[in-house]
């Protein structure tokens, strides 16, 4: 096994533990004049010989032997750390590409879970704005959202898409007439054409007597985290997506807002190209029993 590049240090304790310069050398692959300076540059180091020159090889003077004693142990130490590092199985990392939305919301407060369960298994979150599941290499997965016709027979809904109305409990409560009424409307913007609900697809289900920029102060964002963070300071209503937002609607910090819009053929689904290794396996069928998808068959 390789030995640990350790300096001049490695070299001093090879020729005080063989006495020897050439075997040292030897020893440590290397030539004697190399040994020799080496040992040179230890002296200059500590101001002080440390070793005696006989006819036959050499000996450890007193400052030496104190120093010898010292670094030996350490360079033992240093060899066999290195040796149950380099025995180690490697951890196996694996990549879960997925949007901001799903992985602050819905990933992030479940992946101590994941941890605890594979504590060997290194997984990297990769979010992006948009994931384009066509573009994933071998082995790699994601959890896209989009609509089954588009992802192919092989991709799993983990949630179908319902939204619901959501906003801060103080701006609900301080309105008679309802809060969809008149309070301000937060939105997510897309770069292109949103493949999800949006106010105007929900105003027209279940208001359609509201116009869309009734109220003065609405506000945009270009993520969805940005959107719930609104809603949570009162800013106004936002979407909020079945799944993603729960956890704050169960802990009283968001509210319900109006009735319920639903899409079941369009959600987020997981997605992968195989073959898939045990790590990528494990993963999978971790994410299908955190999101409660039944086995098949």
């Amino acid at each position: 096994m390789r030995p640990v590049d350790l300096g001049w240090i490695r070299v001093f304790v090879e020729v005080g533990r063989l006495g020897n310069l050439s075997e040292a050398a030897a020893r440590l692959n290397i030539t004697q004049p190399a040994v020799s300076y080496q040992i040179r540059r230890a002296e200059a180091e500590f101001g002080c010989t440390l070793l005696r020159r006989r006819s036959r090889g050499v000996d450890l003077t007193p400052e030496g032997r104190a120093l010898h004693d010292i670094l030996s142990r350490s360079v033992m130490q240093v060899d066999d750390l290195a040796a149950a590092l380099r025995s180690a199985p490697a951890r196996r990392g694996l990549q879960l590409y997925t949007d901001y939305a799903f992985s602050s919301l819905w990933l992030m407060p479940r992946l101590h879970h994941f941890r605890a369960a594979f504590p060997g298994i290194e997984l990297q979150i990769v979010a992006v704005q948009h994931v384009d599941a066509k573009a994933l290499g071998e082995g790699e997965m994601a959890v896209v959202f989009g609509a089954r016709s588009d992802l192919g027979p092989d991709a799993v809904q983990l949630m179908p898409e319902v939204v619901v109305p959501v906003c801060a409990p103080a701006l609900r409560d301080g309105r008679a007439e309802g809060v969809l009424s008149d309070a301000p409307l937060v939105h997510l913007d897309a770069l292109q054409q949103s493949v999800w609900f949006d106010w105007a697809s929900y105003l027209r289900a279940h208001r359609p007597d509201r116009e869309l920029a009734r109220a003065k102060g609405e506000m945009r964002f270009n993520t969805y985290s940005l959107v719930i963070e609104a809603a949570l300071a009162g800013q106004g209503v936002a979407l909020g997506w079945r799944g993603l937002v729960d956890r704050l609607l169960v802990g009283g910090q968001l509210v319900e807002a109006g009735p319920e819009l639903a899409m079941p053929d369009r959600g987020y689904f997981l997605v992968s190209r195989m073959p898939r290794d045990a790590g990528a396996e494990a993963l999978w069928q971790w994410l299908l029993a955190e999101a409660e998808v039944p086995p098949c068959g």
